[in-house]
This record gives C-alpha cells, sequence and structure tokens, in this order.
C-alpha cells in the first residue's frame, strides 16, 4: 500500500531527468560518472570508482532495437566489469538475455590464450521497468555456488586458491545479477538503495534524499540543462515508454475480455489469439505512426513486415 510522504519528502519531479535518458546520454560523459558511481555504490555496498566506460558492439542508439544488450558497461578501479542494463519494454525470455550478455563479457574480454584464471569478474546490473517474474521484493540478488546434494555443504576454495584469486568463496569468481523491479516500489524511501530506486521510478529526487550519487544528480541531470533540440528528443522518448507500457496493458486487457466474449471452453483459445492479434496490430499502428522501423516493429510485436506494412495509421 502507498504511504503518504512525510515532511521533508518534497520532491521536485519536473526538475530532473529520468535515469534511463541519461543512460544512454549524459552518463557516459565522465564528468558525470559521480552519479552512477553513487548508484553502484549504494548497490554494491562497496566504493565504486569506475576507470572507464567500454564500448560494446551490443550498444545501440535506437531505444526500441530489440537487439540492443548492453545500455552501459563499466569497468571499476579493480578491473571488474560492470554491466547495466535498463528495460522498459516486456520481454519474456529477460532471464536468458541476463546470461547471454554476462556470458558473451567472459569471452569477449580475455584474451585467445590466456588462462582462465584471467576471466574477469563481472556484475549484470539490470533496471527492469515491468513485471519481470513472480516476487514480492523490488530487488534480489543472484550468484552462482556448489552445495552437496547429501551434506548440503556448501564448496569452498582451498586457500591456496583464495591467496591466488584473491576471493574468499566460489561465488565470487562468478557473475552475480542484480534485478531492480522499480515499478513495484511504491512506499517512502527508508534507506539510501531505496532513495535510488524511488529516483529510478519516478524521476524524483526528494529534498531529504542522501544516497550517494543523488546529489550530484541533482546538479548535473536538471531539464533545465537541456537543449531545446535534447528536450524534444527526451520527451519522445517519454511518449513512445506510455506508448509502450499501455500497449502492454491493453493486450492482456483485451485478450481477457476477449476469451470472456467467447464464453465457451472451446472458443477460448481462439478468442485470446485473436485478441492477441488485434493488439499486436494496434501497438503496430501507434509505432508506425511514430516513423518507427518496420522491423523493429516486427521485433516486438512479431507480426511479418508485410502485415505491418499493410495497415493504415
Amino acid at each position: 500500500m502507498k504511504k503518504d510522504k512525510e515532511k521533508g519528502d518534497e520532491s521536485m519531479a519536473s526538475n530532473y531527468i529520468r535515469f534511463d535518458w541519461a543512460m544512454k546520454r549524459l552518463l557516459r560523459n565522465k564528468a558525470n560518472f559521480a552519479v552512477l558511481e553513487g548508484f553502484l555504490t549504494t548497490l554494491l555496498n562497496e566504493k565504486i570508482v569506475i576507470q572507464k566506460l567500454l564500448e560494446s558492439e551490443s550498444n545501440q542508439e535506437d531505444e526500441f532495437d530489440k537487439y540492443n544488450r548492453v545500455d552501459m558497461l563499466a569497468e571499476n578501479s579493480k578491473g571488474e566489469l560492470i554491466l547495466i542494463e535498463v528495460q522498459n519494454n516486456n520481454e519474456y525470455a529477460y532471464f536468458q538475455r541476463m546470461l547471454f550478455g554476462t556470458s558473451k563479457l567472459v569471452t569477449e574480454y580475455i584474451n585467445r590464450g590466456e588462462g582462465y584464471d584471467k576471466v574477469r569478474k563481472i556484475y549484470s546490473i539490470n533496471i527492469v521497468y515491468f513485471s519481470l517474474g513472480s516476487g514480492k521484493d523490488t530487488v534480489y540478488h543472484g550468484k552462482t555456488e556448489f552445495r552437496g546434494i547429501h551434506q548440503n555443504d556448501v564448496l569452498e576454495l582451498t586457500p591456496f586458491q583464495r591467496q591466488t584469486f584473491k576471493v574468499d568463496a566460489v561465488s565470487q569468481l562468478y557473475p552475480e545479477y542484480y534485478i531492480l523491479k522499480v515499478n513495484d516500489f511504491n512506499q517512502v524511501a527508508k534507506s539510501p538503495l531505496e532513495e535510488w530506486i524511488c529516483y529510478l521510478n519516478t524521476g524524483d529526487i526528494p529534498d531529504s534524499a542522501t544516497a550517494p550519487g543523488l546529489e550530484e544528480a541533482r546538479e548535473r541531470l536538471k531539464l533545465d540543462k537541456m537543449t531545446k533540440t535534447e528536450l524534444e528528443a527526451y520527451y519522445r522518448h517519454l511518449d513512445n515508454i506510455v506508448i509502450l507500457r499501455d500497449n502492454i496493458f491493453t493486450e492482456r486487457a483485451e485478450g481477457r475480455a476477449e476469451g470472456r466474449v467467447e464464453g465457451r471452453a472451446e472458443g477460448l483459445e481462439e478468442g485470446l489469439a485473436k485478441g492477441r492479434e488485434e493488439e499486436k496490430k494496434e501497438m503496430a499502428r501507434n509505432m508506425k505512426s511514430l516513423n518507427i522501423p518496420l522491423d523493429t516493429i516486427s521485433q516486438i510485436t512479431g507480426l511479418e513486415i508485410e502485415k505491418i506494412r499493410d495497415l493504415k495509421i
């Protein structure tokens, strides 16, 4: 249940740029690293200093590109890789997408002929604005450990391995995953991480927020610092997000409604399929009106390009 904001929590909703937009445009600037470092320090619970942002062939400017696997790839002061992805569009295979992203990094950032001891630590941080999986929390952390099937003990490193790899547990050698389901956060922030999640969800930074990086965000992510062209592009981005979310909700609602109209068990499957087809067409019409490329629309809706081309706006 959503709680009322307490005194001192007044925010300036219209003043700050959303984090997902800043990721693609502003936080790649070294002068703004402090914002991202603050977020990572808060999430990972250790001081993070970004050495550099790494380029990846997966980085794309088109926010509707389904093959955009990486929003940002950074390297911290320990040489570890931090993959950050912001996803607005619902994707049922997103868990596999996370696995693909980390697996690709493991092989991309090791030189041919190097030993496996050179495999780098990877953090996969996923900020999702849709319902991913089924759970009650807003932040999930995943790591790999090996547990005995008979004794239920955790497989540990030898003293030599601890000294060589400079870690205490096997799980520290493997990629770690964080999932932030920011849309599910609907309460007053009571911790630094919750202050960040509140900003990720709403774009607001309460006056009382003190989490690392948010003070820098107040200074550097203000709308009034954007040019007219940047503002126009930013507002188009917000409009596109609304369209995508509305289409997701519409697809679910109309699909259920279509099934109810059929009434009988034998007509339920056909009614749902018909409803989903119509919703996909409506989604495609909306996207065509925004001049989104047909192949991108096809990737998002699953409709054939020929069908999309024949749709009338």
